[in-house]
């Protein structure tokens, strides 16, 4: 290259630099007296005199917009599918309340044009109505800082931060709270009337959001509270405008900004902390009288001396607690996000007392647990003595399986990891698991069959989005009816995806080398060991067999021609006999052409060649009526076939203790 071609690439270079440069906006203001002019304000926003930006003032029912009345350039180029350009802001923001408790929130908004329509105030926090709440026109982006819970938009309290894209229903949202440097958890009192500050970094290289808060004049925690990976291309214009939105209800409340800067050309400048005005604090008259005063006299008094019996005891305990809840996190945990405490799970449990115990097999224990900041029931299954090997590569699987939403899928909430111990929580299922419906002799447990054949069809649904609606192929590899839990309707959940992952890196001694449950296991998974979406469907093929015939797949106490379930239809269908295998405690109450399609799919499901089997798309098709299972369908069975019966039968001394131990008798 000769010299003018290397000046050629010098100039262009330094002419993107500075375009890019004069393109991006950058502003930083310690306080608002002098920066009336570079904000669009309406509603009962303003500008106090000592320099403090007044949101909202004591009306009820008012809004107020604070805006940066320039638009800032927020995607790379005009093309609408143009990336989202990176981001980055900083904020110190203080909500006081006076006669009464609670109130509404403040969020930072980024929105396609000022001023925003004349929307409803209080919930909506000045940003949508319920006409317009959840379109995606809206091309709305907002961090909510949330002192109600409106059940409404399913929030998860009323102390939360979370991520609105054009509706008040957060994506994601958690209880306000700032990790100190000792990877302590500490809460954050949005309404305690201190000032608080927000930092709010977008990377749109790696299209991650990350979200910080903490006390005012504390350095910015290590660790963001929300990590969120999200593409805001789609959701931005070319050109929108960012600022600050909030309301009031029927409470009495001040939404302050003391500070406030702003980049998209690298991280936002720092505020100078000491130089931000303050609040004015309205006066309020005290009741305090002097005789309540005499009596809180003597009530502190009587407290301090209580208190100092008791000192040397709690000191005692809270060492103690302390040593028995100490976390030693290894560098890589830190990575992956939906990381819950030791201590919080500890104390959900009451310290995994055995009372909570819901059930027990030969991973380990699964305990009741309330998490005690947002009162939410969960299930914590303890999975013990796990090799180390293999555990890092299973929680990066569970971080990924954890963003998986679906109706039929029991929601995987996050995982810990302490010493040899990995703790997995789970929605709360308060109905337990389909086994102890189908094998319980006590009458109040039986299910009917339109609540079976509904659990059937829920399970469907969720095989198909593990197996074709997600991002990812997810293979279950442990389909069968102590997996299949019951919510408070009674609606099926597949439980436990993924979780054989864990047996294979550990090597649980409780189930065969091949992942899965003896009577589930199809014959071609014990020649490759490699489990398919078409050995799933064979599980389910099982399992349609136990939900029509209530038994087990294996029952050693059954005479010696119904030992192994599968054989046992195969051979009735043979005879024209198929309704033989039917639950006797169905007691005849059930539809005749429902029960033979349902047993006629578990033969087709259970074929012996996979490729004879159909999709679950295919299943839930003919459940549903969509599509009609033809009488002359040709099933492939290879009596002879050592997969098959013989297969069963030579671990059929293992299959007691497999069937058992992987039994939960209680919700999870």
């Amino acid at each position: 290259m000769n010299n003018s071609s290397v000046s050629l690439v010098y100039s262009l270079l330094f002419f993107s630099i500075c375009l890019s440069a004069a393109l991006a906006t950058e502003f930083l203001f310690n306080g608002f007296r002098d920066a009336a002019k570079n904000l669009s304000m309406d509603g009962a926003a303003l500008i106090t005199s000592n320099g403090v930006l007044q949101i909202t003032n004591d009306s009820m029912r008012q809004i107020g917009h604070a805006f940066f009345s320039s638009p800032v350039l927020m995607l790379k180029n005009e093309s609408t599918s143009s990336p989202a350009r990176s981001f980055s802001t900083t904020f110190v923001f203080n909500i006081i309340t006076y006669n009464g408790s609670g109130g509404h929130g403040i969020a930072f908004v980024v929105a396609p044009s000022i001023p925003l329509r004349e929307v409803e105030a209080s919930q909506y926090l000045g940003l949508l109505d319920e006409d317009n709440n959840g379109d995606s026109s809206n091309h709305l982006f907002a961090i909510e800082f949330d002192t109600k819970a409106h059940g409404q938009f399913a929030d998860i309290n009323d102390n939360h931060v979370g991520v609105d894209i054009n509706n008040l229903s957060s994506v994601v949202a958690v209880p306000a709270a700032y990790q100190t440097d000792e990877l302590e958890n500490v809460s954050v009192n949005l309404l305690g009337g201190e000032p608080i500050q927000a930092w709010i970094d977008y990377d749109g290289a790696v299209k991650v959001l990350n979200v910080t808060i903490a006390p005012f004049m504390l350095t910015k925690p290590h660790r963001p509270l929300i990590s969120w990976p999200i593409d805001l291309s789609p959701i931005f214009k070319e050109y929108m405008y960012v600022g600050f939105s909030s309301a009031t209800g029927k409470v009495m409340s001040y939404h302050y900004v003391l500070g406030w800067s702003f980049s998209t050309n690298e991280s936002a400048p720092n505020l100078t902390l000491s130089e931000l005005p303050l609040p004015l604090r309205k006066k309020v008259n005290s009741p305090t009288t002097s005789r309540f005063f005499t009596v809180k006299v003597v009530l502190v008094s009587s407290l301090i001396t209580l208190v100092f019996v008791l000192f040397l005891f709690l000191v005692s305990k809270f060492l103690q607690n302390r040593r028995k809840l100490l976390e030693n996190l290894e560098d890589w945990e830190l990575d992956y996000p939906n990381r819950f405490p030791y201590k919080e799970l500890y104390r959900a449990t009451r310290g995994f007392k055995e009372t909570e115990v819901l059930g027990s097999g030969g991973f380990g224990k699964v305990y009741r647990g309330t998490l005690w900041r947002t009162e939410k029931q969960v299930a914590i299954k303890k999975i013990s003595n796990t090799s180390s090997q293999g555990v890092r590569e299973f929680i990066a699987e569970l971080s990924s399986l954890g963003q998986m939403r679906h109706r039929n899928i029991v929601q995987l909430l996050g995982w810990c990891k302490r010493n040899e111990d990995l703790l997995l929580v789970y929605d709360y299922m308060p109905n337990g698991s389909l086994d102890t419906f189908l094998f319980n002799d006590n009458k109040s447990t039986n299910l009917s069959w339109n609540q079976r054949f509904k659990i059937l069809k829920d399970i469907a649904f969720g095989l198909v989005y593990l197996h074709e609606d997600w991002e990812q192929v997810v293979v279950h590899r442990d389909i069968k009816s102590s997996n299949v839990l019951l919510d408070v309707e009674l609606n099926g959940r597949l439980g436990d995806f993924g979780l054989a992952r864990l047996y294979e890196h550990g090597k649980n001694p409780h189930t065969t080398h091949i992942v899965g449950t003896v009577g589930y296991i199809s014959p071609e998974l014990s020649h490759t060991g490699k489990a398919t979406t078409g050995s799933d469907v064979f599980a389910y093929g099982i399992l349609l067999f136990e939900v029509a015939s209530g038994r087990r797949p294996i029952e050693h106490t059954a005479p010696s021609t119904q030992v192994v379930l599968i054989d046992w239809v195969r051979e009735c269908h043979t005879m024209n006999k198929l309704l033989t295998v039917v639950d006797p405690r169905l007691n005849e109450h059930y539809d005749k052409e429902e029960m033979e399609l349902v047993l006629k799919l578990g033969l087709l499901c259970s074929q012996s060649t996979p490729e004879a089997r159909p999709t679950m798309r295919q299943v839930t098709q003919y459940l549903s009526g969509n599509d009609i299972l033809s009488d002359d369908v040709a099933f492939v069975f290879s009596e002879k076939n050592p997969l098959d019966l013989s297969y069963q039968l030579r671990y059929t001394s293992s299959s007691k203790e497999v069937m058992s131990s992987t039994s939960l008798s209680q919700g999870r």
